[in-house]
């Protein structure tokens, strides 16, 4: 029986945050603070030695503002991010690369677009590509057979059922569904008095926002405050539109690797070590299982 392929797909940014407010502080000789990386590398390393890990890519928010910004005001920016992290977001790229992970830093776009391209791009390729990430707005693109989302922090899969389960809705509906609800996390406000219980209903029955009849009395789902919630996506229909616009995932990011060029070929010795002397890190320089 041929062994099964499968591309793990990890969010960089995320596992950055992950690993500085999760992991204990750590700073270099010269006392710079490089605990996130390190928190990265560690779970990384874990990673690569697990079954069935075979080929491997990262997409980091190289710079956090990406085009979106310019769609609409509101929209996440770098301000809040610790400077402490911002400033280790190179010396992160630079550290999986050294382990021989394919890094992809998205400069226009974010790491989630990146994401997104990379997973449509090997699917067709491999038996399945598990998307590391536990944001929302990658559930669109579990509606595809062979593409899976994981939870690292639950050790939870996600697939186009478990969409379903949570959100009430078909994973490409999950635009339409933060433009009604908001984001917080991405800073889309979401429409008033649109929660996740009416939007789900509402978005179950007719897919897309546009599809939604206007008027209450056209809709095939009882929903509470129907009245008020239809006079509001009346006169709020084009914010909701750019708010879908502004949750819907890019997949044109350029991913110049190869499927062959993803596999994980070992560490990079002579690159690490140096990482390492360079970071003052000991305790990990040897722990690599497998070296190139």
């Amino acid at each position: 029986m041929m062994a099964m392929t499968t591309v793990h797909l990890l969010d960089g940014t995320y596992e950055l945050f992950r690993s500085h407010f999760g992991a204990p502080p750590r700073t270099t000789p010269e006392g710079w603070e490089i605990g996130a990386t390190y928190g990265l590398v560690q779970s990384t390393l874990s990673l690569l030695a697990e079954d069935g890990v075979t080929h491997v890519g990262a997409a980091f928010d190289t710079v956090i503002e990406s085009f979106r910004n310019d769609m609409f005001e509101g929209y996440k920016t770098g301000e809040g991010t610790p400077p402490e992290l911002h400033a280790q977001f190179p010396i992160a790229e630079r550290a999986l690369e050294t382990l021989g992970v394919a890094v992809w830093s998205m400069i226009e776009q974010e790491a989630d677009d990146g994401l997104a391209a990379a997973a449509m791009k090997y699917a067709p390729e491999v038996d399945q590509v598990v998307v590391m990430s536990p944001d929302k707005d990658m559930c669109q693109l579990y509606g595809h057979p062979k593409i899976v989302g994981f939870d690292r922090r639950k050790g939870a899969f996600i697939d186009a059922e478990g969409v379903w389960e949570k959100f009430g809705v078909a994973p490409e509906s999950i635009p339409d569904y933060l433009a009604l609800v908001g984001d917080t996390a991405d800073g889309i406000p979401g429409l008033a008095g649109w929660g996740a219980k009416s939007s789900s209903a509402l978005l179950a029955e007719y897919g897309h926002l546009e599809s939604i009849p206007a008027f209450e009395d056209d809709w095939a789902v009882k929903v509470r405050g129907a009245s008020k919630l239809a006079a509001v996506l009346r006169e709020g229909m084009e914010a909701a539109m750019l708010y879908r616009d502004l949750a819907t995932l890019r997949t044109d990011a350029e991913i110049p690797q190869s499927l062959v060029d993803l596999e994980w070929k070992g560490v990079d010795r002579e690159a690490f070590h140096e990482l390492c002397d360079e970071l003052g890190w000991t305790g990990i320089r040897e722990r690599p299982h497998r070296w190139r």
